[in-house]
């Protein structure tokens, strides 16, 4: 792996003009098709395998005509104070509403408020109910604006209107967060890299492939239903890495540089050595967020595979581009330790060997005092993960959207005049083919539930043309997000347990708030085998690359331990409101479904970059006969401070995603920024170095029979000290690496 990758990097720096047009060129076609490419809306919802899909394709195969899957609006009519919705001028208003929407070419129907009881009880509420034939992502910008004309209309007659439902989306908005997370990046970067030049190398690169990355997801957005936030986080993880990646191999050259190689020779070592790095802390990541897959959500295995896809884009630019435009920065780049321009100062090398830096000094506490910072470490991530046993999930609705958004205000509407139940009505549909009276088995389902607690209403059973198939609507008497409906979703579904065995008719609950507990459910079924999976490839990735087994052994207790931390700072943020203020959280609830698997996959991933970073320095003082204790020291010598830096450019992406007015955008960006921190300054700081402290020379043991059968990767870059003094590459090396 060093060897293929020292003459990749010196290839790449000989050839610089045409790498660097390789990659242009694939940003400009991926441009291209991105401009092209009809915008994105919100991926299309299933959950293979629930009761509430079921549902739902019973209802598709059985009333053709219903569009079970399109896109619907409500439209929330409140009346000036002092007035009725029933008053002649304002029902009227309704009425030209109700009929300027049923002459939109995509709708299917418009529910006339005062036909179907849809006017609250002190009569100053009332919606109307548009569905259409295709999909919120398929429905044409004409339909959208005739909704929101017909809407605008009603308000210059006075009438306050909202709207609300999936026809109209929320575009997120994130501010200027993410501006100022790449402005914190570019600072860090030219503190650690002394110079501009050597700065915005890593940032330009990284925008490069986040370019690539994003605008081809945006060009296939269509073609392969992905939604809005696929790209968002695409971008956010691209980021990250992209930065950190570059950032990596960057370094290594100007340390390489100082040993007073040349500059051909000195890249080539570091994509060599750090270079290996990079690929296998890649792979870690493309492995966590491809492993998404095992879910078997397809909205989650997209976003996992555009994820990943950006990440190796990463992994290619940090490979290649890297070295060409070291080449073309030539001296503008300097060795580490030489004087900086930028920051007008200079160390001599005999100040650096004498003084020890910041990460040699904090390496030989640990050594000295391993016990008492590990015990430190652990009981203060253990303390953070308290709030994890009173994780409650769901999924986001238009309750959690900014109260700025006309979603939210529908919601709340609609809460105020009808109950909160309204915002998330459960649908039952009933399969009654096998049944001798399906009308008969309609009456005993529409009795049983409203034998239950928590129902407001239960609608009259509508049967398909055939006869065998009905659908009711339950309105619960708690808003869509709370314990109180699940509970009553499963209540519903034992009663049609009892129906099932007494009539042989199927009766199954589906809808939106259905389908969001059935997610629930199966994220939460899939997340101790998606542990297994991901971190079970990952511990033989880190056997093969550490040559140990306690030492991925270790980083996957660490990673455990980093990951809970997180989860608990969501929780008493998100679900407890804990600072929910200062980072503009306006309504907490349940965690979102998909956080706890989420976070596993990308932060495991993140922690494994830390990991490889810093212990494979460790590792490479050890192989080169230094004792244990001084290897961990010498490690910290030379990687801390990247590290370092590498982890708050990391949390300074994230972070600026928490600017986002999606709800679910704004928790992944804090989940993944304090997860950064926990596991980069307390896991792989301080937990790390202790445990190898305390276990010694054991910290590297691998039994012998296992050493023989493991590939030599060479992380370490063993391979290239037989090249030590060569000066020139060998002059058939680029012909065998464009064979190999």
């Amino acid at each position: 792996m060093a060897t293929f990758l020292y003459k990749l990097g010196r290839l790449a720096f000989r050839r610089r003009h045409f790498v660097a047009l390789i990659w242009v060129a694939l940003l400009t076609l991926a441009g291209v098709g991105a401009a092209s490419a009809p915008a994105a809306g919100s991926s299309s919802f299933s959950i293979p395998g629930t009761e509430a899909q079921k549902a739902f394709d019973l209802l598709e195969e059985r009333f053709p005509g219903m569009a079970a899957d399109g896109a619907t609006a409500r439209v929330v009519f409140q009346a000036p104070d002092g007035e009725k919705m029933t008053d002649a001028a304002n029902k009227a208003t309704v009425e030209k509403t109700v009929q300027d929407l049923s002459d939109g070419s995509e709708v299917t129907s418009v529910a006339d408020p005062f036909k179907a009881n849809a006017v609250s009880k002190d009569g100053t509420v009332a919606y109307a109910a548009v569905s259409y034939d295709v999909s919120g992502m398929e429905l044409k910008d004409a339909s959208k604006e005739a909704l929101e004309d017909a809407a605008q209309d009603a308000r210059d007659a006075g009438l306050t209107v909202e709207i609300g439902g999936d026809a109209l989306q929320a575009t997120p908005e994130t501010g200027s967060g993410e501006i100022i997370g790449i402005a914190v990046a570019a600072v860090v970067l030219v503190i650690t890299l002394g110079s501009l030049v050597a700065a915005g190398l890593p940032l330009l690169t990284a925008l490069i492939g986040v370019g690539i990355g994003v605008s081809s997801i945006t060009a296939l957005a269509n073609p392969l239903d992905l939604g809005d936030t696929t790209a968002t986080l695409a971008m956010m993880i691209g980021l990250a890495v992209g930065i950190d990646y570059a950032l990596f191999i960057v370094s290594r050259y100007r340390a390489e540089l100082a040993e007073g190689r040349d500059r051909e020779e000195a890249i080539g070592r570091a994509v060599g050595t750090a270079g290996s790095a990079v690929v296998f802390a890649g792979l870690t990541v493309v492995i966590a967020l491809a492993g998404l897959a095992v879910v078997n959500i397809p909205m989650l295995t997209k976003m996992g595979f555009a994820a990943a896809g950006t990440v190796v884009i990463a992994v290619l630019i940090a490979l290649t581009m890297i070295p060409a435009l070291l080449g073309y920065a030539g001296r503008k780049v300097q060795p580490a330790g030489s004087k900086s321009k930028f920051l007008g100062r200079r160390k001599s090398a005999s100040a650096a060997e004498t003084k020890p830096n910041m990460g040699t000094r904090w390496a030989s506490f640990v050594v000295r005092r391993p016990v008492a910072v590990l015990l430190f470490g652990v009981i203060g991530l253990g303390a953070a993960a308290v709030p994890v046993a009173s994780l409650e999930l769901g999924l986001p609705d238009d309750g959690s959207q900014p109260t700025s958004t006309t979603q939210r205000q529908a919601y709340d509407t609609l809460s105020d005049g009808f109950g909160p139940g309204f915002n998330g009505p459960l649908m039952i549909a009933g399969d009654a083919k096998g049944s001798d009276d399906p009308k008969a088995v309609a009456q005993t389902t529409i009795d049983d539930i409203k034998g239950l607690d928590g129902v407001v209403s239960v609608s009259p059973a509508a049967f398909n043309k055939a006869g065998d198939t009905f659908t009711i609507t339950v309105i619960p008497d708690s808003k869509p997000s709370s314990t109180q409906t699940e509970d009553l979703v499963h209540s519903i579904r034992d009663a049609g347990a009892q129906i099932k065995s007494d009539t042989d008719a199927d009766v199954l609950v589906t809808g939106t708030t259905a389908m969001n507990i059935d997610f629930s459910q199966k994220m939460n079924d899939a997340l101790v085998p998606y542990l297994a999976l991901v971190v079970g490839l990952a511990f033989l990735l880190l056997i093969a690359v550490f040559r140990s087994i306690l030492v991925p052994l270790k980083a996957a207790l660490g990673f455990l331990l980093s990951v809970l931390a997180a989860l608990g700072a969501v929780v008493a943020v998100f679900q407890w409101g804990w600072l929910s203020g200062l980072l503009g959280v306006e309504e907490t609830g349940p965690i979102m479904s998909m956080m706890p698997i989420f976070m596993v996959g990308v932060v495991f991933g993140l922690a494994m970059d830390y990991e490889v970073f810093l212990v494979t320095r460790m590792r490479e003082a050890y192989v080169h006969g230094e004792k244990p204790s001084q290897a961990v020291v010498t490690g910290f010598k030379h990687g801390a401070r990247v590290v370092t830096a590498a982890a708050v450019i990391m949390m300074a992406v994230f972070a600026g995603f928490i600017g986002s007015s999606e709800s679910m955008i704004k928790m992944i960006g804090f989940g993944l920024a304090i997860a950064v921190f926990f596991d980069a300054f307390v896991v792989r700081m301080a937990i790390v170095p202790a445990v190898l402290a305390l276990l010694g020379h054991k910290a590297w043991w691998l039994p012998k029979w296992l050493d023989r059968a493991l590939p030599n990767v060479d992380v370490e870059g063993e391979g290239l000290r037989t090249a030590e003094d060569r000066s020139n590459a060998d002059p058939d090396e680029e012909r065998e690496l464009v064979r190999v």
